[in-house]
């Protein structure tokens, strides 16, 4: 790197540190470059993106992240969005290690064609909050939600921190965080904190295509990780689920521990990526979808599937209007949606087959006059992925639809409409309202890590509780999926105020389920199916001939009323080809769920609580 650049690089992070914002972009001018470096620019990311080089100093790197860390830690229901990319080569030294922690609404990945083109010496690390008493107690990771790591290589390297945080790479997180496509060596991976005061509780989780060391399970309720090697593992609480892992843990004792473990997984599909080739320019690869695989994707080489020059994508910002982005849309481009809030007041088109929608930074839709914030025709091949979607303050009919009901399309089994990293909320940061979040009316369809969330908490300003909660951040249904052989490999849905998930299409599968009930029904009244005492957290519907269910926890926590019933946890049709496989309810201290599926299992009670009632096949063998 010549002076001048090296000199800009300084001018640029001293610039944005005072925000507590990072732009320091690599290739930055001001003028005529010269032309051997025109290429290697990278094109208008926006302020919120930053891309490193390996030539920057590391004391400039880590100021930028730290700075970065301090403005997101606590900022759990904030609205800034941010993306920290690097470039291929090699950040921090035996003597001087890059140690990173992530907060809120931050993605951390590699811009490499694989994994081991970026190699971090250092840490990476999400540690527990403490929310009380000045923040040294009640320490957990129970609401770090909304980050990502990936595509990188971590040589751990502790250097400077005391005798427990050199423990281990730690890695406290629940909902809405993915790690995919790692390579982690030097110590274990916790994915708890015990360094802090308790309970340490944390509640994630989601691991894919990554090559692990040995990995502290820890505090954590529910975990899956799918498609990759590890070194080992340590323990389960309530419910962890391995599909296609190497060195998974046997689950022929289930539920002590309690391992859901499948040699492989049916159906996958990794999230496509940003990468820079040997040339400088940018481009996207989508994997292609494979079916009863596992390990990594990588292990041979450049993950299969297909490239994508990034000047195929339309570049939006947040002040880009929908009909520019749907214009472009309509002209074959794909889109990349850049760090931020979108207020989408119209629906966001995606027509095309094989149309890719990728967000970065956490990019989050916000529906607005009641919207639809994104629409996928019936069509093959559609991925979306990285994106959340937040319900407004008028009811929305749906957040995300994917295919109309009862049409099913052109689906093509081989190349599934794909949802990586797809997240959604009703309420929390502000009112929201939607009947439903997110609707699957498509065939062959695949949801690769979802949390689908009506929030339990937040900071829409009620002085009401949870009363005023129930009846104005309206959230009827989760998820409902009418489309046949539609996969879901990581599925979380909570709190939703009807079915949380609904499943009506044939041949459906789930990979690990993760639900609350709602913690907010005012009375028994407010919460009856007709007749029947609540909604069951996982519904199949009655005319369903197939349906495959591993590993799947509904938990109950009634504490706006106590004395709330839920007659089941699950809800499926008698046949012989709907069969669900370790199932478990969960009383968390509130309410009650009667039985775990169809009158089959022991109350989740008071008596009990924190202590699963299990099923380990259903129907019994």
């Amino acid at each position: 790197m010549d002076t001048w650049t090296r000199g800009m690089h300084r001018q640029l992070i001293r610039r944005a540190l005072p925000l507590g914002l990072v732009a320091a972009v690599v290739a930055a001018t001001t003028g005529p470059a010269p032309a051997a470096a025109a290429h290697a620019g990278p094109p208008d990311f926006g302020p919120n993106v930053t891309i490193f080089d390996p030539s920057m100093p590391v004391s400039q790197i880590q100021a930028a992240l730290d700075a970065a860390h301090a403005a997101q830690v606590d900022t759990e229901m904030g609205t800034n969005r941010y993306a920290f990319l690097f470039k291929p080569g090699t950040y921090g030294t035996a003597e001087q290690p890059l140690q990173i922690k992530v907060g809120y609404y931050t993605e951390i990945a590699g811009l490499g064609a694989s994994p081991t083109d970026v190699v971090i010496n250092g840490k990476i690390e999400v540690y527990n909050r403490c929310l009380a008493d000045g923040g040294t107690s009640n320490c957990l990771a129970l609401v770090n939600f909304w980050r990502t790591l990936a595509n990188l290589t971590l040589n751990v390297n502790p250097a400077g921190q005391d005798a427990c945080r050199s423990s281990a790479n730690f890695w406290a997180v629940s909902q809405a965080v993915s790690m995919r496509r790692l390579n982690i060596s030097g110590a274990t991976l916790s994915l708890m904190d015990y360094c802090t005061a308790g309970p340490q509780f944390a509640s994630g989780g989601f691991i894919a295509d990554s090559r692990l060391p040995n990995v502290l399970n820890g505090s954590q309720q529910q975990w899956l990780t799918r498609n990759s090697e590890i070194g080992g593992w340590t323990n389960g609480v309530w419910n962890q689920v391995f599909a296609g892992v190497t060195g998974a843990p046997d689950d022929s004792a289930f539920p002590n521990p309690p391992y859901t473990t499948l040699a492989t997984t049916p159906v996958s599909r990794e999230k496509p990526y940003l990468f820079v080739d040997a040339k400088g320019s940018y481009q996207v690869r989508v994997p292609v979808a494979r079916r009863n695989t596992s390990g990594i994707s990588w292990a041979d080489g450049m993950t299969p599937g297909r490239t994508i020059p990034l000047s195929d994508f339309y570049v939006a910002k947040p002040s880009d209007s929908v009909q520019t982005i749907n214009a472009q849309l309509a002209r074959g481009r794909h889109l990349l949606l850049t760090p931020g809030v979108y207020d989408v007041a119209r629906s966001i088109e995606v027509r095309r087959p094989d149309t890719v929608v990728l967000g970065v930074g956490h990019a989050t839709l916000t529906a607005v006059g009641g919207s639809t914030p994104l629409d996928v025709a019936d069509v093959p091949g559609v991925i979306v992925a990285g994106v959340t979607i937040d319900a407004g303050l008028t009811e929305s009919p749906v957040l995300l639809r994917v295919g109309r009901e009862h049409g099913h399309g052109r689906s093509r089994p081989g190349d599934p409409t794909t949802l990586s990293d797809v997240y959604f909320r009703v309420g929390g940061p502000h009112i929201g309202k939607a009947n439903i979040a997110l609707e699957v009316n498509s065939d062959n369809v695949l949801i690769d890590h979802t949390w689908v969330w009506r929030a339990d908490h937040g900071v829409e300003g009620f002085t009401g509780g949870d009363t005023e909660r129930w009846n104005t951040n309206i959230g009827r249904y989760g998820l409902v999926v009418n489309g046949d052989n539609v996969t879901a490999t990581g599925l979380f849905v909570e709190h939703f105020q009807r079915y949380n998930t609904v499943w009506n299409g044939n041949g459906g599968t789930t990979i690990l389920y993760q639900n609350e009930l709602p913690y907010d029904p005012p009375t028994q009244a407010d919460w009856m199916n007709g007749s029947v005492e609540g909604y069951a957290g996982y519904k199949v519907g009655d005319k369903v001939r197939r349906h495959r269910l591993y590993g799947a926890g509904v938990y109950v926590f009634n504490q706006n009323n106590p004395s709330i019933h839920t007659e089941n946890g699950f809800e499926v049709p008698q046949r012989p080809g709907v069969r669900l496989h370790h199932i478990m309810t969960v009383n968390l201290s509130a309410g009650t769920i009667d039985h775990v599926v169809n009158g089959v299992g022991d109350p989740a009670d008071t008596t009990r609580v924190g202590a699963p009632v299990y099923v380990t096949d259903y129907p019994a063998p």
